[in-house]
């Protein structure tokens, strides 16, 4: 039997059940996305001050070190009390709920982004998986969902794009399209290309006109994957969108939340939703660019 009818047949037999192994799954990785989110940036700014010390050598940069932070250690705890957190505290949403969004000890208030990251990180996976079905292309898109999920938080947090989830996701975005046929790679590799010198330009000509850096490096590099992964043909409608999504955010954050024209105000977020839009519904948005 051809793979295709293979796997649909797969697919119609254990919808359900699929949908609910990958919910759960999701939710998992929204929990490790939960920590990526917290200590990618920390292990970032110790690196940047070490090599800082290093290069400068200078004694005012000398400080203790403190603990060593890693994606694995040290163990998660409660940042109010220090209780260390057991595993049944720390079942995706469901011990949130159970403990009333409070910590187990001192019962201080566990941050609602928290479930809200894990619950996000399952609807978009299941989302991925009814819109593309069963498949390697849907097991690589939901890598792609779950990267950009982390450097959304990230950016909104730290308005940091770390290079290291951009670039692998970049060159992941090459492999990929090389490995699956969906797109040619000349369409991947010319995508990365003008998905980075369209905003690296953009930047330039801002800079040049008002004094002022408009967007950072980031950026650039979020779009480079982005194009690596959809093609040069979808660069306008990610940039389209991501924009109109960026402006009407803005209008309402100067409405209703006070914010200044001049308030730093990133735009990874705005690129990686428009980029997740464009992997699922691009070839139905281009219909309505002129």
């Amino acid at each position: 039997m051809d793979n295709t009818l293979l796997n649909a047949a797969l697919w119609e037999q254990n919808q359900t059940l699929l949908i609910g192994g990958v919910a759960l799954i999701s939710l998992v990785v929204g929990s490790f996305l939960n920590v990526v989110i917290l200590r990618l940036p920390v292990m970032m700014d110790r690196d940047w001050r070490r090599e800082c010390k290093a290069l400068l050598d200078t004694p005012a940069l000398s400080a203790p070190e403190a603990e060593p932070v890693s994606l694995a250690h040290p163990p998660s705890t409660c940042p109010g009390c220090g209780h260390r957190i057991r595993p049944h505290e720390n079942i995706p949403v469901l011990s949130y709920l159970l403990l009333r969004g409070r910590c187990g000890a001192c019962r201080n208030p566990i941050p609602l982004r928290y479930p809200v990251v894990e619950a996000l990180t399952a609807v978009l996976s299941v989302v991925v998986v009814l819109h593309l079905g069963i498949g390697w292309y849907t097991a690589a898109a939901l890598l792609f969902t779950w990267a950009l999920v982390a450097l959304t938080v990230i950016d909104l947090d730290h308005q940091l794009l770390p290079d290291s989830i951009t670039l692998p996701l970049l060159w992941a975005g090459l492999v990929v399209n090389q490995l699956t046929g969906v797109l040619p790679l000349r369409d991947a590799l010319w995508g990365a290309v003008f998905g980075y010198l369209s905003l690296w330009s953009v930047y330039w000509c801002f800079k040049l006109v008002t004094g002022k850096e408009g967007m950072g490096y980031g950026d650039f590099k979020l779009l480079a994957a982005l194009g690596a992964w959809l093609g040069w043909m979808a660069l306008p409608t990610i940039v389209l969108l991501s924009s109109l999504l960026g402006a009407l955010t803005g209008i309402g954050m100067m409405l209703f939340k006070g914010m200044k024209r001049d308030n730093p105000f990133p735009f990874g977020p705005f690129l990686a939703g428009a980029g997740w839009i464009t992997l699922l519904w691009g070839a139905e948005l281009r219909h309505y660019w002129p």
